[in-house]
């Protein structure tokens, strides 16, 4: 409990907005109605060490989480999740888009608003019942919420680093593997299943998971899909092959053509650029344990639980008591960009096995390790009883909303569910 201070002789013991706009009424301009530099300066030490201080301003709200008692500062605008993570709360959450409800929380009292229409990711019933997404909120007014915390994952170190591209290979027409070079002085410790932003400029970022394991960490290695409108993957893909500084010609409009004069187009990113980094990020972490694992990916949602599997099987970190089963859901054959490596594994580890899964394909491409249609509804049809289990899954928030309805009824502890639900998104302004 903190002490009570005193001024001018009387002992406050509670936050008192009046008084505190009489204070804030000092510091913004109205100095010369007191004359007195000295009390600007108790004032200012005064808003910023007394409970309650993160409200004053008249653009921030105070948002108390419950049943810790926790009180944070939220902008105006500001999604509440972006200033919990920010303030060091390390609340659920995973896609930041309003899909997975991982960040559902309970609005005891205050008012809330989405940008936009209510998110998918909570029904109507759910909002009357005083639900609300956290990735998405903005307060309208100051708020009291009940959410849970959650632990940190194990020890890791978030940093801002730089680093270079050390080399692009292209793993399918819109999938670029990029691996990433740290300063010979800088490490990143990451746990499997991370993710790392990369900084773009005017405070965008864009976010990917870490595919190499953290014993194989020399490289990071990253999985880009490309994203139409996307301006960092449009400027990975147009330097793909080239040299550190790509085509001089690139974005320079041939005289005498619509264009010639404007502003050339951002250069191509190529091998011995240099980006800036923050991770590493996110509570998709592998956890160990003898149960048998199901691992799902959707698309790029492979990368993850790449940096899992080589975990797990190169590393030993489980004694080889794990029965593990991939399954890579995709629209066509080349979409499974990585088949030859997850059969490598099925030849090299005997516990190890993979099924791919064609949304979008011919029966006639099925075959021994192929499946026709939905990859969640493929788990099932192998797995109908899902008590023992433990499940990881990677994808898009279709696939993992599939997944979180579907599996419980068939067994799944909810609590045994893990997974990383993502947009393939325009490059995205600064978040936590």
């Amino acid at each position: 409990m903190t002490r009570p201070r005193r001024i001018r002789g009387k002992s406050y013991d509670r936050y008192d907005p009046a008084r505190a706009q009489k204070l804030r009424n000092l510091l913004t301009g109205r100095v010369g109605e007191h004359g007195s530099v000295l009390g600007v300066v108790l004032c200012w030490h005064y808003l910023n060490s007394h409970t309650g201080a993160n409200a004053l301003t008249s653009d921030d709200y105070t948002v108390r989480i419950e049943p810790h008692g926790r009180v944070i500062r939220v902008r105006a605008g500001q999604p509440v999740l972006e200033a919990a993570l920010a303030a060091g709360l390390n609340l659920p959450h995973s896609c930041k888009s309003g899909h997975c409800s991982s960040c559902r929380a309970r609005l005891r009292t205050g008012e809330v608003s989405y940008p936009g229409v209510r998110p998918p990711g909570i029904t109507a019933a759910e909002e009357e019942a005083g639900n609300i997404l956290l990735c998405q909120a903005r307060p309208k007014t100051d708020l009291v919420l009940e959410a849970r915390l959650v632990a940190a994952a194990a020890d890791v170190e978030i940093k801002t680093l730089p680093c270079r591209i050390a080399r692009l290979t292209p793993l399918a027409a819109d999938v670029m593997q990029v691996w990433l070079r740290l300063p010979a002085v800088e490490t990143m410790r990451f746990q499997p299943g991370q993710y790392l932003d990369v900084l773009l400029e005017g405070g965008r970022r864009r976010s990917f998971s870490i595919a190499s394991p953290p014993h194989d960490s020399d490289l990071l290695e990253l999985h880009v899909r490309r994203v139409p409108g996307g301006g960092f993957t449009e400027r990975l893909f147009g330097g793909a092959g080239l040299p550190a500084g790509g085509d001089p010609r690139a974005g320079q409009p041939a005289a005498g053509v619509p264009g010639a004069g404007q502003p050339p187009a951002a250069p191509s990113l190529t091998d011995g650029a240099l980006l800036r980094i923050e991770g590493p990020v996110g509570q998709f972490i592998y956890r160990r344990g003898t149960s048998p694992l199901l691992m799902i990916a959707g698309g790029t949602g492979f990368a993850p639980l790449k940096s899992m599997l080589r975990h797990i099987l190169e590393d030993g970190s489980d004694n080889g008591e794990r029965n593990i089963h991939l399954y890579w859901g995709a629209r066509r054959p080349n979409d499974i960009y990585e088949e030859s490596l997850a059969l490598a594994w099925m030849r090299r580890y005997p516990r190890f096995h993979f099924t791919a899964v064609l949304s979008e394909s011919s029966p006639t491409e099925a075959g021994e390790h192929r499946r026709v249609g939905w990859v969640h509804e493929a788990v099932l049809a192998d797995h109908p009883d899902l008590a023992g289990f433990e499940v990881y899954a990677a994808g898009p928030p279709a696939m993992i909303e599939a997944i979180r309805t579907s599996f419980p009824r068939h067994g799944l502890n909810p609590d045994r569910l893990y997974f990383d639900s993502f947009d393939y998104a325009p490059d995205q302004t600064p978040r936590s």
